[in-house]
């Protein structure tokens, strides 16, 4: 193992679960749903995988093809209320829910995201 907390719980295949799991819900989410303009939820299922991957220790490729993360500056043309927050931290536990992490392992994720969709929020309604 190489120490990072990507390898630690299941390189990519963790994270591919975890965000198929996440957008099967974003899919038919009415609140969330419309903020994904592309018709195809694939290419933002692909960036968000490739982003947690990079950030947990795994491969560069987000950054390699997109630069600089810079989250709030690409999520401001989006209003992002503190529903559309609750509905994708929803999703997101199902997501977690789906892949094989011990209690600490879970938590550690769980808090890293839930911090950042609070971040994200961006309007009140």
């Amino acid at each position: 193992m190489s120490g990072t907390f990507y390898d630690e719980i299941g390189g990519m295949e963790t994270f591919e679960t975890i965000v198929s799991v996440f957008y099967a819900g974003v899919a038919t989410d009415p609140v969330l749903r419309p903020l994904y303009p592309e018709a195809d939820l694939g290419p933002a299922e692909v960036r968000f995988r490739l982003f947690l991957a990079q950030y947990w220790g795994g491969p560069t490729t987000y950054s390699d093809e997109r630069g600089h993360p810079r989250l709030r500056m690409r999520h401001a043309p989006f209003a992002v209320t503190p529903e559309a927050k609750d509905h994708w931290l929803r999703h997101f536990r199902a997501g977690l829910d789906a892949v094989d992490l011990t209690p600490e392992q879970d938590e550690r994720f769980w808090d890293y995201v839930t911090h950042a969709a609070q971040f994200m929020v961006n309007t009140l309604h």
